[in-house]
């Protein structure tokens, strides 16, 4: 049985620590001990800490027995932990999603012999895993998803709650949305461009531009064309660019974590469109997914939560070995890679 050592026990880190549990040896920390107690209650068998991964001393020692390292913290704290971790020699998984291009860390995980897979959620993720294996049987020409996790109730004025970090939903509104246009990398404003969108099992939403593509402007460079965007009810996107534009951002996004709070039996879902063309084929994935009442978690937590601990079952089945940092369409390469996924 193998060390999982998990750090954070959130919204998506609950889902993700009770499926690994299931098979290994899971070690659990977060700062928060009310969400530790949750996890443990509702598993025994997990190992749960109160640690704080900015205390470099107190986690280094922690995760000296890991087999392998879970990483689920906000954004902000994603970059340095990442690196923490793999100068411990330690293969890591990340969803962290830190605004930093952790693909700079590629040489210091070739000199620790450490594995590092990032990105490892839904979007980005499965977009990701699933172009690079298309990408390793045909030409590609263009590429494009679009998704958002949403309740199921939206309630006025912003018909949006946050299905996983509060904070990093106000990171994707603010951070300029790169995408690749007629082979050349253009830098456009996050929320711009919106469009109204008919998705399969929702109706109508607006798509607006997000900087979701990250890794793919790097290693999917030879596309000429290639763009994400967000999902949200209509009229959002005006209503945060609206908040954006006033004095008293600051004091509004305090705000904005409380009233986008999601609560744990709220009625929510997950749609993903991707899009892939090709020279010899176009090939179109629909994923929808809504909260699991039984297992009381979010569609959000299952389809980047499973997606993650799938990328950890990856590395422990030794189907990526590759010494590095790894962005998931690299891993979607493999087919048995996808394949498990």
């Amino acid at each position: 049985m193998k060390k999982i050592f998990q750090v954070g026990a959130g919204l998506v880190g609950k889902t993700m620590a009770l499926d690994l549990s299931k098979n290994h040896e899971l070690h659990l920390c977060d700062t928060n001990l009310n969400l530790l107690k949750k996890i443990k209650s509702e598993n025994n068998s997990i190992h749960t800490y109160q640690i704080d991964v900015q205390n470099k001393e107190v986690f280094t020692a922690w995760i000296a027995n890991a087999d392998i390292v879970l990483l689920a913290v906000p954004g902000f704290l994603g970059y340095e932990a990442l690196k923490l971790i793999i100068e411990c020699g330690k293969n890591v998984v990340d969803i962290s999603f830190s605004p930093e291009n952790v693909l700079t860390l590629n040489e210091l995980a070739v000199k620790n012999n450490v594995c590092a897979v990032v990105d490892a959620g839904v979007a980005p993720g499965i977009p990701n895993f699933m172009l690079g294996y298309w990408n390793s049987k045909m030409l590609i020409n263009a590429f494009d998803y679009f998704v958002g996790g949403l309740p199921k109730n939206p309630k006025p004025p912003y018909n949006y709650k946050a299905p996983f970090s509060p904070i990093d939903v106000i990171e994707e509104y603010t951070r300029p949305a790169r995408m690749m246009i007629n082979s050349k990398i253009e830098t456009k404003p996050a929320l711009s461009e919106i469009e109204k969108i008919n998705i399969i099992d929702v109706g109508e939403l607006e798509a607006f531009n997000t900087d979701g593509l990250r890794s793919l402007l790097i290693t999917m460079s030879h596309i000429p064309n290639m763009k994400e965007k967000t999902l949200r009810y209509p009229g959002h996107a005006s209503l945060i660019q609206s908040i954006i534009n006033k004095d008293n951002f600051e004091d509004r996004i305090k705000s904005l974590l409380l009233d986008w709070k999601l609560e744990e039996d709220e009625p929510e879902f997950t749609v993903l469109d991707i899009n892939i063309y090709g020279n010899e084929k176009n090939i179109h994935y629909h994923l929808y997914d809504e909260i699991d009442f039984l297992s009381n978690s979010s569609s959000m937590a299952r389809t980047t939560g499973f997606t993650a601990t799938a990328t950890v079952n990856m590395l422990l089945e030794n189907l990526w070995i590759e010494n590095g940092v790894s962005a998931p369409e690299m891993v979607g390469s493999n087919e048995k890679c996808y394949n498990l996924l």
